[in-house]
């Protein structure tokens, strides 16, 4: 049986070339940028329970939502969250360099992340744009019914795909205060 990554034994990582305060700072990061995102993500999962259904029910009707004074629009939110995580995340990479497993793993994390983010930003904000600028009529356009629920069916996709990189932070935690504890049972 081939243990999880978490799971491995503490002597796999080099444990003499990463100090106690080195790891209790990869740690701390870690565990700042796994809660930011899992707070994003939280925000990403409220606006796709909440908001998405109400915007795309029946557009252009339904789209009186993110328009108007006093309609939704929550670019400047997302962009703030997701600078705030991304600088959370670099760090957490740079001050978990030596650490060369969990390094690896937030290697891989932030190719996925940077992999997610591309898409929203090329499909996901213009398109939510493009909705935002239609008028809202009292009819229905099926053609734009069709085009809302591709939306809302890739944002399922992405959200998901979001809250799996975001969970995937855990065992990197785990197996850093594994190496922490071992360094605390040395000293």
């Amino acid at each position: 049986m081939n243990p999880g990554f978490a799971d491995r034994p503490i002597s796999d990582l080099p444990a003499r070339s990463v100090s106690g305060r080195y790891t209790r700072r990869a740690l701390l990061w870690l565990t700042t940028t796994t809660t930011v995102y899992l707070l994003l993500n939280g925000a990403q999962v409220f606006e796709t329970a909440v908001v998405v259904p109400n915007w795309t029910a029946a557009p252009p009707e339904s789209l009186y939502l993110l328009q108007g004074p006093h309609g939704l629009d929550l670019k400047n939110f997302w962009i703030v969250f997701h600078s705030l995580h991304e600088l959370t995340f670099i760090t957490a990479l740079i001050l978990c360099w030596k650490i060369k497993m969990v390094r690896r793993q937030l290697i891989l994390l932030l190719v996925v992340h940077i992999g997610m983010r591309v898409w929203t930003l090329t499909y996901f904000a213009p398109n939510i744009v493009a909705f935002q600028g239609m008028p809202a009529s009292p009819t229905v356009d099926q053609s734009l019914v069709e085009r809302a629920d591709e939306w809302a069916f890739l944002n399922y996709v992405r959200v998901g795909t979001y809250l799996a990189i975001s969970l995937a932070f855990i065992p990197l935690i785990r197996r850093t205060a594994r190496l922490l504890n071992a360094h605390a049972a040395t000293t």
